[in-house]
């Protein structure tokens, strides 16, 4: 019973070893569920992108075809309403009789210039238009017109939800924990 005089270290050395299987295993186990994560994450965001973007951009659309609807609207009743102030009537052709001489005195020509006769019509035409314009301001005045009392939404917490970024920090504070705690134990 000769024993190696080198025996006694391999002895040793076996005992010194944790064994590989248990050591690969938490690593495979942390790595999927650190990539379970990133795939889920990867997921999502190709989910947001195909349809919450979208749907905003539509309705961001559909809003400013409203608004622009409602102003050419405006503008073309504004129009019609000054068309309307500016419209005179035509004289139609009636049948008079002769005029005859009375006792009506007739006036003196006076100096005023045909000019201003035609500023003072032009006047009262853009006067008119004013009123129009005016009265059509306060029939919208009567009417309620919805304001919003929100905040705007924008900025990333706004779309993801702090509640989910505190969830997700959370989650990846408990990973590193438990993957410290794996790693002193031993598996």
């Amino acid at each position: 019973m000769t024993e190696e005089p080198f025996d006694f270290f391999d002895d040793e050395l076996d005992d010194a070893l944790p064994p590989e299987e248990a050591s690969n295993r938490t690593f495979l186990l942390v790595a999927g569920i650190l990539g379970a994560i990133l795939i889920l994450s990867l997921i999502l965001m190709a989910v947001y992108a195909m349809v919450v973007v979208p749907n905003r951009r539509s309705a961001q659309n559909t809003q400013v075809a409203e608004i622009n609807a409602q102003n050419t609207q405006v503008a073309m009743a504004s129009g019609l309403t000054a068309e309307a102030q500016a419209w005179t009537a035509t004289p139609t052709v009636t049948r008079t009789p002769l005029p005859t001489s009375s006792p009506t005195p007739v006036m003196a020509p006076t100096d005023t210039p045909a000019a201003a006769l035609a500023q003072d019509d032009r006047d009262a035409q853009l006067t008119a238009t004013m009123a129009a314009l005016f009265t059509q301001q306060a029939g919208n005045l009567l009417t309620v017109t919805p304001v919003s009392t929100q905040l705007p939404a924008t900025g990333f917490a706004d779309d993801v939800g702090i509640p989910g970024l505190l969830a997700l920090a959370a989650a990846m504070i408990v990973v590193i924990f438990l993957a410290r705690r794996l790693r002193t134990t031993g598996g």
